[in-house]
């Protein structure tokens, strides 16, 4: 059973910055794996904050871009999601997820879910 685990989550003043890491370990079928970033506050809608493609092409929630990055890590589904400039907005619960597939955009139903990881930014 693929497993997917989320780290570097915290507390940080409004303006600062975070780093999130992500591993989903367990595919059989590692060729085409698409990963992404979301974020969900109680009550409220979950949100797709980034997505990178097996490509490597990203794609990012208009709230977050220019602020956010994504990235890959140097092993097979890894990734890692740089926060700067971060706002009181941004708090939520970060969970990772992934999914075999070719490509994915907005729409992607992501299989595979982490824990989360709680994010918490003051004014």
């Amino acid at each position: 059973q693929v497993q997917v685990a989320e780290s570097g989550g915290g507390s940080v003043q409004a303006g600062g910055s975070l780093s999130l890491s992500c591993a989903a370990s367990g595919y059989t079928n590692s060729r085409y794996i698409c990963m992404g970033w979301f974020r969900q506050t109680p009550g409220k809608e979950r949100e797709e904050v980034a997505i990178i493609n097996v490509n490597g092409k990203t794609s990012y929630a208009e709230s977050v871009k220019g602020r956010f990055t994504i990235s890959q890590g140097n092993a097979t589904a890894t990734v890692y999601l740089q926060m700067n400039s971060l706002k009181p907005e941004d708090t939520a619960m970060y969970y990772c997820a992934s999914v075999n597939a070719i490509y994915c955009a907005t729409g992607t139903i992501f299989r595979y879910w982490g824990p989360g990881t709680q994010v918490t930014v003051s004014p």
